[in-house]
């Protein structure tokens, strides 16, 4: 269901939905640019080693990265699952060619991610993994080894590193469990020596916690546990620079999910100012907006699409220490959310700035209103 916002915005937003089929004009300034203005970088995830996220194959979408990005981030290509396939190997060749292709073009490069806390994303040899008589020591000899070795191998090419990933369980508030702390003495145990030897490899770089509390109704116990987190890294003295905020936003990411716009401003804004007050930075790690319970009809899901994200990045980027801009895709042919929660009517969703032919959509403008306006980041 629409809110009275999202109509009325519909309604002036109609030349918009009417143009999306357009490319974004030659000379009209890249998101890249509008986001230099204000000290900041605007990015997007790219995939490089599975056939549904394979995205860094196919020539138009290379073009639209070059286009509009100054920083790219793998999609999985540094994910345990991908990067480990056993306790001995690394598989880097997906990684390094998103790493070669930023390069060559002139662009930087986020880490994601070092540790993903979360049982179910574990490469499946952990949980069965022999670890002989001293557990903990092997497994804080595994950690720190993967640490050093991928955060070595990208060297100043990736100045910030989500270290830790969703360490937090959405439903409790609670810290998950996974095959490392449970050998290790806990997750604060696991994810303080993640942070540890990242900032010992990476004097330099950013280091971040990541995770997907959002705005919307139904996140309040995710948000309540990740300030526990947040506070008990300060109070431990854990080098933790600033809180990834991944921004799936809309259309809650369930299958029985029902709505749109649920956000919660005031609350959320409250969450916000309690992580910058703690003295963390922030940074938009994984920016979409979620169609599925929008209307079937484009031009309709597009310019609510549009307003919701447009409003989220006016409020995220009102804070000083707000930094870089991430979108976990460009164009809606290479997004993760195209085969999970399908829409009731089964059509393709559309919750990035491009369409599946790369051309331009409200969204897109959306994006660049919020950059241009951005007040400048905090040094």
């Amino acid at each position: 269901m629409l809110t009275r916002r999202q109509t009325l915005a519909i309604a002036a937003g109609s030349l918009a939905a009417a143009c999306s089929g357009l490319p974004a004009r030659a000379g009209t300034e890249s998101l890249q640019q509008l986001a230099a203005r204000s000290g900041r970088r605007f990015g997007s995830a790219v995939g490089a080693g599975r056939a549904l996220t394979a995205s860094l194959a196919d020539a138009g979408y290379r073009d639209l990265l070059i286009r509009e990005c100054g920083l790219l981030v793998p999609e999985n290509e540094l994910k345990w699952y991908a990067l480990r396939p056993d306790a001995e190997t690394f598989n880097y060749a997906p990684a390094d060619s998103i790493a070669d292709f930023a390069r060559e073009h002139g662009m930087g490069a986020r880490g994601h991610t070092l540790l993903w806390h979360h049982p179910r994303w574990f490469p499946a040899w952990a949980e069965g993994h022999d670890y002989g008589p001293r557990p903990a020591s092997t497994v804080e000899r595994m950690l720190v080894d993967h640490i050093e070795a991928v955060v070595g191998r990208y060297g100043a090419l990736i100045d910030s590193w989500d270290v830790v990933n969703e360490a937090v369980d959405a439903d409790t508030g609670a810290l998950r469990e996974t095959p490392f702390s449970s050998r290790m003495g806990g997750p604060e145990a696991v994810m303080d020596l993640a942070f540890r030897t990242a900032r010992a490899a990476a004097p330099g770089a950013q280091l971040v916690y990541n995770d997907y509390m959002s705005w919307e109704a139904g996140h309040e116990t995710h948000q309540a546990g990740v300030l526990r987190l947040l506070e008990g890294f300060r109070a431990r003295g854990v080098p933790v620079d600033a809180l990834g905020v991944q921004s799936h936003i809309g259309s809650g990411n369930t299958d029985d999910s029902e709505g749109f716009d649920t956000a919660r401003e005031d609350n959320w804004r409250r969450f916000l100012d309690t992580v910058v007050g703690m003295g963390y930075d922030l940074v938009i790690t994984e920016f979409d907006v979620h169609d599925k319970n929008l209307p079937p009809d484009p031009a309709l899901r597009d310019a609510a699409v549009a307003e919701l994200g447009g409003r989220y990045l006016d409020l995220m980027l009102s804070y000083p220490q707000m930094g870089d801009v991430m979108c976990w895709g460009l164009c809606d042919r290479y997004t993760w959310l195209q085969n999970t929660w399908l829409r009731a009517d089964r059509l393709p969703k559309r919750p990035t700035p491009y369409d599946a032919d790369y051309r331009a959509k409200p969204l897109r403008g959306a994006i660049a209103e919020a950059l241009r306006k951005a007040p400048p980041r905090a040094a």
